[in-house]
């Protein structure tokens, strides 16, 4: 039996909340670029689960103030779908809820830290900011309940993003928070994580889930066909690498002469030479060392340069 279309409310002047199931709420921040995220809550008789915070204080006080305006429930649960500071920032402006994670996602954190002004993004007000670890942290999976219903808290299985991407899947709903394993008409990023492990666990993880409306981690809410527009974009940089790195041409000079094609339309394009970075770090280590290290300033350098010397742009 389909349930009627979703709701759209307005929660600020900057987002909006998108009700995608039964107490389940989508707060979308447009235009999901650089820092600008989407987060997510499911509302119970007893209280909140919220997935993820934001990158700002402002922008997680906005969020805070969405949820209040649905609910007096108590935040009980946040959950932080991977590492990133868009995605994890505002934690510690959630007082009283227990913070859940994967396990590799706490140690990253804790070496990543706040995010901060440093020539590479443009200047943002991040706001007072604490930063808060997780402190409830799981391998595989997790089930969280909002009264009756069920939402797993599911590991990816492997580096795509990052190293400890996890998604929120209600299978009653059908409704899947996919975190940054999926982008929505933005370029997607896998400097933290791996290319040929995030076409992996597309194919194989998520499309298998079968869930009929996905929130990604930035962007519209859609349906199942932003997973192959998302691989599309995988097995192009894929390809475009393997060319590449046979020929011995660098990252950035391979992204300069690169025709993105449609994919020039897509937000942040200027990741395509952090994700070929990664792309042919893939392609000179066996599968299991796939997600390790890399000299990220080399690659964020080299995305600056790509983009004129000027910093990329972010309007968080």
């Amino acid at each position: 039996m389909s349930r009627p279309p979703a709701l759209h409310v307005d929660a600020s002047p900057e987002s909006e909340l998108v009700e995608v199931g039964d107490g389940v709420f989508a707060h979308i921040q447009p235009d999901g670029s650089w820092m600008i995220n989407n987060t997510g809550f499911l509302v119970a008789r007893d209280g909140v689960s919220a997935i993820d915070s934001c990158a700002t204080e402002r922008r997680t006080r906005n969020f805070l103030d969405a949820i209040a305006g649905v609910t007096t429930a108590p935040i009980r649960t946040l959950v932080n779908t991977h590492h990133h500071p868009d995605h994890t920032a505002g934690n510690g402006l959630f007082s009283g809820a227990a913070i859940v994670a994967h396990d590799n996602a706490r140690p990253e954190m804790r070496a990543l830290g706040l995010p901060h002004n440093s020539g590479i993004w443009s200047d943002v007000d991040y706001g007072d900011l604490e930063l808060a670890l997780p402190f409830l942290t799981f391998t595989d999976r997790m089930t969280l309940w909002a009264d009756d219903q069920r939402a797993d808290l599911l590991y990816c299985g492997g580096p795509a993003h990052t190293t400890n991407d996890v998604v929120v899947w209600l299978p009653e709903q059908s409704v899947l928070f996919a975190g940054d394993l999926l982008f929505h008409g933005g370029t997607p990023f896998l400097l933290s994580g791996s290319v040929l492990g995030a076409i992996e666990v597309l194919e194989g993880f998520v499309k298998p889930l079968g869930a009929r409306t996905i929130v990604p981690g930035h962007g519209p809410v859609g349906g199942p066909e932003m997973i192959d527009e998302v691989l599309g974009y995988l097995r192009f940089v894929r390809d475009v690498a393997r060319d590449g790195h046979a020929a011995g041409v660098p990252p950035l000079e391979l992204a300069r002469g690169t025709d993105l094609g449609a994919y020039a339309e897509w937000t942040d394009p200027e990741r395509i030479v952090g994700n070929l970075h990664r792309a042919y770090a893939d392609l000179t280590v066996p599968e299991h060392q796939r997600g390790g290290p890399i000299d990220f300033p080399g690659a964020l350098g080299d995305m600056v340069t790509y983009n004129g010397g000027r910093p990329l742009t972010c309007l968080a």
